[in-house]
């Protein structure tokens, strides 16, 4: 028996009434989601080229630019986010790799940035990074190998 014949008839209208108002709040939600995505590419980008200034006016440009690409691995992901979300905005599903992608790029980040940090990691924490790194791009290549081969019948 379906969810909807467990419902009295008299419920019907209100029932439909319940999830047209969830259909608008959550397109809505989507539409808030993309200006705050739209923004934080903005917002980034600004950070980026403050990033690149300020490398340049400490004559430190090696410590500078691995910063710098930071930042732009976060606008990598941010850029991942929303080309999710105009897929999502067109009628596709969200797929679990975008989520993969992004995550991988923020550890990737991690690892670029680690250098220039004010301390120094230990080799532990390193290896854990690189760990993740690894575990997360063999998750990202399985999914997209998996999605390349014929279904089963």
């Amino acid at each position: 028996m379906s969810q909807q014949n467990q419902l009295p008839k008299e419920f019907a209208p209100l029932n439909k009434l319940a999830i047209k108002a969830m259909l608008w709040l959550n397109g809505f939600a989507h539409i808030i989601i993309g200006l705050a995505l739209a923004t934080s590419v903005i917002m980034f980008t600004w950070l980026f080229f403050k990033d690149v200034q300020q490398a340049a006016y400490a004559h430190n440009l090696v410590h500078g630019f691995l910063h710098a690409l930071g930042t732009l691995m976060l606008l990598w992901s941010i850029s991942a986010l929303i080309s999710a979300e105009i897929r999502y905005l067109q009628g596709s599903k969200l797929l679990v790799e975008t989520f993969i992608e992004v995550v991988l790029v923020l550890f990737l980040r991690k690892l670029i940035v680690m250098p220039v940090q004010d301390a120094t990691p230990t080799m532990q924490e390193v290896g854990m990074w690189i760990g993740g790194a690894f575990f997360l791009g063999l998750i990202y290549v399985l999914i997209r190998w998996s999605q390349k081969q014929p279904p089963s019948i």
